[in-house]
């Protein structure tokens, strides 16, 4: 690299942060990590009707629940800041007026219903709505005469390129055409810098090396590369990723569900996975793996590898991923994500046998959102018997064994393990001639009013001697007869 690395990541405090956007957050945290360079934050929060602190807070959060910490930021500090753009705009009023002194901008008096009159006019004639130039050419005296009718100028940039060319990272070279883009606003009336003029100040007072965002932006780049030549800064190198669909390839959008990163995390989904699954939304390892841990990604992490091709959204992968994690992730990590979806939902966690529950539940849920009707099983108050349970009772010789398991336990010393209780099921099998699912069934549905689920064994001693007596003989006295 002929510069150190430094990558950001600016997002409009506007609400929480959509999956779009954490992607692109994470791929630039990840390019940063994989090349020992720096991760910026920063705020770009000029749109003071919609931004509010509030927002701001939010989306930090989501960032660092994802595990996406930054280096330089609006709460951490650094010797670039400040990291807010609504904190910066004196530093927009002194670059632009550089522009202004060497003649590459020039103040606009256009009222907002004189443009739009002149933009309507345009397309009626069939021709491109840019700005005609009306106040570019404007003496000293006709300013003068504009201002003393209490006019407040924007300041708009004197383009004269006719195409701009760009070597993307991921889409190779691209070649902008300057036919349709006429002279544009650089600040507002109201002292406010554009996006465009105020991104191009930021990453080039920043020393940002390389811009990682998604393709809807491509747009703007013509306008900010002449920018940066025009004010005689490095340009940084440009990478558009490709944007996140909806399985049937339309725009990504709330009707298909959570589309936010708050969303994911109150379902129950696993920093780790969100992580790992948003990272293969366009990008993929050389050796082609699914299930990566934070750790592999960075070692993965390359530019080469990002698709210029629309990215998928499945909700169906995203389970299987995060399935992955869930028996993967040590088990004191899992149990501290594990707790609040359990207290909500009335479990004492406080139980001393919490993080047994969980390490049995763990292996047969897909998010967190499901660990309340896993646990059921385990609380008298919880659980309810299911159809399929009801019916496996209702068969020939069930509640036959149901007895003769009960009968053992009562008549067993010491504590109910899981092994003695597979000895005794193992006993009654013998004893009734049964083997397979018509002995193990029954028990089951009549233990967990479920015909599916972790093994009865452990189970059983979760349970107790008392409580799996008990449940064995509701069964039995309920059916006797």
């Amino acid at each position: 690299m002929s510069r150190p690395v430094r990558v950001r990541f600016a997002p409009s405090p506007t609400g929480h942060l959509h999956v779009g956007g954490a992607r692109t957050a994470l791929f630039n945290w990840l390019f940063a990590k994989h090349e020992g360079g720096s991760f910026v934050l920063r705020v770009e929060d000029t749109d003071t009707e919609r931004s509010s602190r509030e927002s701001e807070r939010a989306v930090l959060e989501d960032l660092a629940w994802l595990g996406l910490h930054w280096d330089e930021g609006p709460d951490v500090g650094g010797e670039y800041g400040p990291y807010r753009q609504s904190e910066r705009t004196g530093i927009y009023a002194e670059r632009a007026g550089r522009l202004l002194e060497d003649g590459r901008a020039y103040p606009c008096y256009c009222t907002d219903e004189e443009l739009e009159e002149k933009r309507g006019r345009a397309l009626a004639e069939g021709r491109d709505p840019r700005y005609d130039g009306t106040c570019r050419g404007l003496s000293a005296p006709e300013r003068a005469a504009r201002e003393a009718e209490g006019r407040k100028p924007t300041i708009r940039f004197r383009t004269d390129e006719h195409s701009v060319r760009v070597r993307d990272l991921v889409r190779g070279d691209v070649e902008f055409s300057g036919e349709m883009l006429g002279d544009f606003v650089l600040m507002r009336s109201d002292g406010r810098p554009t996006y465009n003029f105020a991104v191009v100040v930021d990453d080039a007072l920043m020393e940002i090396s390389h811009v990682i965002r998604a393709e809807e932006h491509l747009p703007n780049t013509m306008r900010q590369v002449i920018l940066y030549r025009a004010l005689g800064m490095e340009e940084p190198h440009f990478a558009h990723v490709s944007l996140i669909v909806d399985s049937d390839r339309s725009k990504l959008s709330k009707r298909r569900g959570a589309t936010s990163v708050a969303e994911f995390r109150e379902q129950g989904y696993l920093p780790g996975a969100l992580v790992n699954y948003l990272a293969l939304l366009g990008w993929s390892p050389a050796d082609d793996r699914e299930v990566l841990t934070r750790d592999e990604l960075i070692r993965s992490f390359d530019l080469d590898r990002v698709s210029s091709s629309p990215a998928a959204f499945d909700e169906d992968k995203l389970d299987w991923v995060n399935a992955h994690h869930l028996r993967e992730e040590p088990l004191p990590a899992i149990i501290a994500l594990a707790r609040p979806f359990a207290e909500a939902a009335g479990i004492d966690t406080s139980d001393t046998r919490f993080a047994a529950m969980i390490e049995l539940a763990r292996a047969r849920i897909s998010r967190l959102s499901q660990i309340p009707d896993e646990l059921a099983v385990f609380f008298d108050d919880s659980w309810r018997m299911e159809d399929e349970a009801r019916e496996i009772l209702g068969g020939d010789g069930a509640l036959d064994v149901v007895r003769d398991v009960k009968e053992a336990i009562e008549s067993m010393a010491g504590d109910l393990t899981a092994v003695a209780f597979k000895d005794a099921l193992s006993e009654t099998g013998d004893r009734l001639r049964v083997k397979g699912k018509q002995l193990y069934a029954p028990v089951r549905a009549a233990l967990t009013g479920r015909a599916h689920g972790p093994g009865l064994g452990e189970i059983a001693e979760l349970l107790g001697s008392e409580a799996v007596v008990e449940r064995l003989s509701r069964v039995a006295e309920s059916r006797r007869g």
